[in-house]
């Protein structure tokens, strides 16, 4: 692609007029991974359920070039990361830090009871889990802002231990910020352990890395799959595919900045899913014109002019509530909301990971800065999967206490109530809790 050469979208035109052959396309975006990753996938989570530290081992050899002595990483060895890490990244990355901390903090939940009629409570507690595990990707880049993503919500939970695994560098060791990171989460324990091999380690236990409770974090198409195929055995954050950014945009927004941030997902994986519903065919022009002018000038044009291509799209709605119809059946990962008055569609817009409230709410804050969690659901799982929240790291535990009057009243209907679906023996245990003699 030449400077100021129009750039190739796979979908422009109006809502109205989209094909079914093509509205379907924009609405499948499984994350399901092919035979063959599933295949070789299931392979790994096989070997290192039976052979453990010796199958990570080799897993290290053939995928990292590296030949592991330790597993772990001395915690030591966070701390110095985290000393010499770059000023202005550590002051950046701090204040990520208590910025998660503080929006999870406010969101904890409480412990509640309610008397059913008199005589009969019922409770419900939150309980933090045991053990986690967290994943942070590795190899061609590593993302320091995942594992504060993973980790702090499980301290702010009250979570026992937090695991966190990350692919070796050739000296065997996670990359440094990665380190860095986990030194300013206070992880408990780090394994310079990566891939499909890391998920089952976590998920099974080996005799380095322990057995953990739930497992949350970004990855690769294996690391997505291990993790589907040991949710049996553990419980996992929702399926995660690639970054997905819907936008919708009036003609109060800044072109240059609606296409700024349709590249900016974009640049993530050539599998990305950018899309710009606006209202209006001039904005939609300007948006087509400034993507074509800049993105020449972006390091990662090669990647973001792929995933425009493949999924990317600037449609034109007819209206705001054809706009926002649109979006709650697309269910994005992240929602842009680049209106006049964004707030006040806020309560109409839902099915989204996260929404974004105005035109300077970029995403990129989202993905580092604000607070708020940025693994979130994708493929349209927004329909039913939320964020990750400290809602993630904890167990509810119920409890019902019955006082010895009410026992009595309710042994009766009980007792008829179990005769019914033919189990006498529930109505005699309700008989005898009840009083009976």
């Amino acid at each position: 692609m030449t400077a100021g050469s129009k750039i190739t979208l796979r979908f422009t035109g109006r809502v109205s007029a989209l094909s079914r052959a093509e509205r379907d396309a924009l609405f499948d975006r499984s994350t399901s991974s092919d035979a063959s990753v599933r295949e070789r996938t299931a392979e790994i989570v096989a070997d290192v359920r039976m052979r453990g530290d010796t199958a990570l081992r080799e897993l290290a050899a053939r995928f990292d070039n590296v030949n592991m002595d330790s597993l772990e990483v001395p915690r030591a060895h966070c701390a110095a990361a985290l000393d010499g890490l770059e000023p202005a990244l550590r002051r950046a990355m701090e204040r990520a830090a208590r910025n998660i901390v503080t929006a999870h903090q406010a969101f904890m939940p409480s412990a509640a009871e309610c008397e059913t009629e008199p005589g009969i409570v019922v409770g419900r507690r939150p309980d933090p889990l045991g053990r986690v595990g967290v994943y942070a990707p590795g190899g061609r880049a590593a993302y320091p802002s995942s594992v504060l993503m993973g980790a702090l919500p499980a301290r702010v939970a009250g979570v026992g231990e937090v695991i966190l695994c990350s692919p070796p560098e050739r000296d065997g060791a996670p990359s440094p910020v990665i380190l860095a990171a986990a030194a300013i989460a206070n992880v408990d324990r780090v394994f310079a352990v990566g891939g499909a091999g890391a998920i089952a380690a976590l998920a099974y236990g080996t005799s380095s890395v322990p057995r953990v409770d739930r497992i949350v974090g970004p990855g690769n198409a294996y690391v997505a799959e291990a993790k589907l195929q040991v949710a049996g055995a553990v419980a996992i954050d929702s399926p995660a595919g690639p970054s997905e950014l819907l936008l919708i945009a009036d003609e109060s927004a800044n072109p240059r900045a609606i296409a700024a941030e349709l590249i900016a997902q974009a640049e993530h994986d050539p599998r990305a899913c950018v899309v710009a519903i606006v209202l209006g065919d001039a904005i939609a022009r300007s948006v087509i014109d400034v993507l074509s002018s800049t993105l020449d000038e972006q390091p990662r044009r090669a990647i973001a002019a792929e995933a425009l291509a493949s999924n990317g799209g600037v449609l034109v709605a007819d209206s705001l509530d054809e706009a926002i119809a649109f979006s709650n059946a697309y269910a994005p990962e992240h929602l842009l909301v680049a209106l006049d008055d964004a707030n006040a569609v806020l309560p109409r817009l839902r099915n989204a990971g996260t929404i974004f409230l105005g035109a300077r709410t970029s995403v990129a804050f989202g993905d580092y800065m604000t607070g708020g969690n940025h693994v979130l659901p994708t493929g349209g799982l927004a329909r039913s999967y939320s964020g990750l929240s400290v809602l993630d790291f904890i167990r509810w535990t119920t409890y019902q206490r019955v006082s010895p009057e009410t026992a009595e009243s309710l042994a009766r209907d009980v007792s008829v109530f179990a005769e019914s679906e033919g189990l006498p023996g529930h109505a005699y245990a309700a008989r005898v809790a009840g009083g009976e003699q």
